[in-house]
């Protein structure tokens, strides 16, 4: 129950993010949904593809599929109607809505991943693990920006993919204890660092 509840958290928030990503870019409904719908299944995708799973589970079980579109389809109607709310006042709001929502899909894929993974049996494979993990969290983000023909966060943001990596060691090192407590440490753990990483404008070094 506690990883169907991360998940759909999860898809939510990612296909929030991915529909306002799409509206922003003045996307039709269309445009919107598809935006909304490969944000939250894109890293799920991926990771059943590295971990052999055939076909992948989204198209096994279209549920996220489902609450993906209807979350865009509510996010086009509310924007369709509140057209303002798109104006540049508006814009400060929507930088920092967009940051809590990436930073919850994030962790919530990032454990899932790890959690997929280590109930197939890859318990002593501390890397694949890893990168499972990492995947299934930045995969969706990645897709989107690039749909949306931006740098993918992953690549400019403030600490991104460091703050996935580091919620999928902790998931990781607690997962044989207990695995409830591992993965709602591990999403709180991702959440946490990406947010302070873009309140504080944490940044790896790079080259003016």
């Amino acid at each position: 129950m506690l990883v169907f509840i991360i998940e759909i958290i999860g898809t939510v928030a990612f296909a929030s993010s991915g529909a306002m990503v799409g509206i922003r870019k003045k996307m039709d409904v269309l445009g919107v949904i598809v935006m909304a719908v490969m944000t939250a299944v894109g890293g799920g995708i991926i990771r059943d593809l590295v971990l052999g799973i055939h076909p992948p589970n989204t198209f096994k079980n279209p549920i996220y599929v489902e609450y993906s579109v209807l979350t865009a389809v509510i996010l086009f109607v509310v924007f369709y109607i509140k057209k303002q709310m798109l104006d540049s006042k508006a814009l400060f709001y929507y930088e920092k809505i967009m940051i809590l929502l990436d930073a919850i899909g994030l962790g919530a894929f990032t454990v899932i991943g790890v959690e997929t993974a280590y109930e197939i049996g890859y318990v002593h494979h501390r890397f694949l693990l890893l990168f499972v993990g990492v995947i299934t969290g930045v995969g969706g983000g990645m897709i989107r920006d690039m749909m949306a023909q931006q740098i993918p966060f992953i690549l400019v943001k403030q600490i991104y993919a460091c703050a996935s990596l580091a919620g999928a060691g902790v998931c990781i090192w607690l997962m044989p204890y207990h695995k409830s407590a591992s993965m709602i440490l591990g999403a709180v753990v991702v959440v946490i660092i990406r947010i302070l990483a873009a309140t504080y404008r944490w940044d790896l070094p790079k080259i003016e």
